[in-house]
């Protein structure tokens, strides 16, 4: 039997685990007001080892595939911090995380633990949606003077606005699985309905058209 594809068998995990919760006829209201047919937490594939072994093995690798030449890792505060660190142990590599805002006592850090001016860097996320924290995330590394390779993360929406501030700010993402990915996997497994798989499109494709609802 063949073996299963990495973005399909991380897919079915989050969804066992309700990492990622599919629910179109009752949709979860973003703090963004956008009404949402799918609730992602990739947190809990810290709470299941069996997920989470799947999970920093598929990172490291990615990171092997596509960033051989990579240095250090830097999470993402606070969802990828515990992946850039698992990932960075499996690796032998560095790690640090980029906060969301510099410190406001000590030596006011953003960036913590040591980074290099020159150094090589993959940024470690936990979920690409509009790309906005990681985007920022991308210049904070960028502005302590090192290089930034790339992203790796475990899931993408990929949505059209993510693409382009990825493509505006020149740095490639490579997810572990996708939305088009995980809804196809609940549509064969029977977490929704065949036919809910067009709406989830839909959504996806303009979050603030809330006509899929209907």
């Amino acid at each position: 039997m063949a073996t299963e594809a990495l973005n399909v068998r991380i897919a079915r995990q989050l969804l066992e685990i309700k990492a990622v919760f599919l629910r179109p006829d009752e949709p979860f209201t973003w703090a963004s007001g956008i009404k949402s047919p799918i609730y992602t937490d990739n947190r809990l594939t810290l709470t299941a080892p069996q997920v989470r072994e799947q999970v920093e093995r598929g990172l490291a690798q990615t990171i092997q595939q596509y960033f051989p030449q990579a240095q250090v890792l830097m999470g993402t505060a606070t969802a990828g911090i515990a992946h850039a660190a698992i990932t960075a142990h499996l690796l032998n590599l560095p790690m640090g995380y980029v906060r969301s805002s510099a410190k406001s006592h000590g030596r006011n850090n953003r960036i913590e633990g040591r980074l290099e001016p020159g150094a090589k860097v993959v940024v470690v996320e936990d979920l690409i949606s509009t790309a906005g924290s990681v985007g920022d995330v991308v210049a904070a590394v960028r502005e302590a003077g090192a290089e930034v390779l790339g992203i790796v993360s475990i899931f993408t929406y990929g949505m059209a606005a993510a693409d382009q501030r990825l493509h505006d700010i020149g740095v490639a993402n490579h997810s572990l699985t996708d939305f088009d990915t995980v809804i196809n996997v609940a549509a064969a497994e029977g977490y929704i309905q065949p036919s809910d798989v067009e709406r989830l499109l839909a959504f996806r494709a303009n979050p603030a058209d809330e006509s899929w609802i209907a």
